[in-house]
This record gives C-alpha cells, structure tokens and sequence, in this order.
C-alpha cells in the first residue's frame, strides 16, 4: 500500500489558501448576522412598538417616540457581543501581513484597525450611556456594510474567483462611507465626553501628581482621527487603482 495522499486542501501549499478562505468566512459570516440582525429588528421591533404606541396613545390621548427608535437605541444590546468578537479577530489581519499571508501594507491596516478598537471598546463598551446614542447603530452599519463585501471579495479571491462587479464595489463602496464612518466616530466620541467627564471613568494617575484624564485623550484623539483619515484615504485610493487597473488587464486577456 502506497503513502496516504492528503487531500489538496491539506497540503503545505493549500494550507495559507484555506486558512485565509476560513478566517474570511468567519468574519462575513459575522458581519452578516449582525447586519441581518439589526435590519430585522429595525422592521419587526417597529411593527411592535407601533402597535404598543398607538395602543398608549389611545388610552392616555398623547404622542409617543418614533416607533423605530427602541430598535435602534437598543442595537448593542443585541449585537454589541458579536460585534466585539468581530473586531478582536480581525486584530490577528496584522499578524496576516507581518508573516506575509496576507498582501497588505501595516501602517494603514494598523490605523484601520486601531480606530475601530478604540471607538468600540474604549468609547461606546466602555460607557453604558453611549451605547443607546443613535449614532452607535448609524455607525455599526456603516461598518457592517463595508466589512460584508470586504471580506466577500477577499474570500473569493483566495480561491481565484473574481467577479467585476464585486471587484470593482469592493473598491468603490468605501469611498463615500469611510469618510461617513471617521464623522459618525466622531461624533460618537463628541457625545461621550460629557458622560467621561461627569463619571470620570478609563481616568488614569500618573507618577508626580499629574493626572491624565480619559477626555483629554480622546479630545487629542478626535483631531488625530481625521489626520490618519487622510492617510487611510490616500492609501485605499491608490490601492483601488492598482486593483482595478490589474482586473482590466486580466479582463482584456481573457
């Protein structure tokens, strides 16, 4: 009897294309669900909160709130969990380019990713007010959405698929929501100050009496979030035309 012949995905060359593959469907998987989840809630939880608030009406004869806003204030509640889960794995896209499975450059992958880390835990977990802010869903959507075809491209890249369509939105959809996103980031960092400051939590003391408080840091912060929206900005665009002009020339060979 011959060696036993692992199957192609098994083997040493295949092995940074399926772990890739898997890693992406994780993370589309999640995405997903939190995007699914929110767009449900925001029409069922509606449809119930209408009846609820047009049955009070009735009785106590005065207006009530929108009836889709529970379901949007109420949104980390029910995905807050995933969301986290989410954005921590994909901390590990920095190791990907440090080894070199993955073709990326650090720096901005850093600033990408750290944005995202310090506004989630640092700013909206962190503060209990905050998470029921409308901006809060606003922002998770705005990520979702590109994070969904990001990793939809990615994984039918690793396997060799390619689609214009989707090459071409993955390249394109940033362009109006990123900026949209860094706004909501900063709006959401611009409603939390007040609550920091009044609790006074995440305030740190250092040696010699000096005390460095959470909102100065993210006062600091808030500038430097759009400094590193340009260089974030300038990179993706270049990155868009070196994709785009190599799926034309592949296109025009076949």
């Amino acid at each position: 009897m011959g060696p036993s012949v692992l199957p192609a995905w098994l083997q040493p060359r295949y092995r940074k294309s399926a772990y890739l593959f898997i890693y992406y469907l994780i993370q589309f998987c999640g995405h997903s669900w939190i995007l699914t989840n929110m767009t449900v809630r925001f029409f069922s939880f509606g449809k119930d909160c209408y009846r609820m608030n047009h049955q009070v009406t009735v009785k106590t004869t005065f207006s009530v709130s929108h009836p889709h806003m529970n379901s949007m204030v109420d949104t980390f509640y029910a995905i807050g969990l995933v969301m986290r889960v989410c954005q921590s794995i994909s901390l590990l896209e920095l190791l990907h380019i440090y080894i070199g499975i993955e073709s990326n450059q650090l720096f901005p992958k850093f600033l990408q990713l750290t944005e995202r880390i310090i506004i989630l835990f640092g700013v909206i977990t962190s503060q209990e007010e905050v998470q029921e802010k409308y901006v809060v869903c606003v922002l998770f959507i705005f990520w979702n959405l590109l994070d969904m075809v990001r990793y939809t491209y990615s994984m039918l890249s690793v396997i060799g698929t390619s689609y214009a369509v989707l090459t071409w939105l993955s390249q394109t959809l940033w362009m109006p929501i990123y900026p949209l996103c860094v706004l909501a980031e900063a709006f959401t960092i611009y409603q939390s100050l007040p609550y920091f400051e009044l609790f006074g939590k995440n305030s740190t003391m250092l040696p010699f009496d000096i005390s460095t408080y959470f909102p100065y840091v993210l006062k600091l912060y808030l500038m430097m979030l759009f400094i590193g929206m340009y260089f974030t900005y300038s990179h993706l665009y270049t990155e868009r035309k070196d994709i785009l002009r190599g799926s034309s020339v592949k296109q025009k060979k076949m």
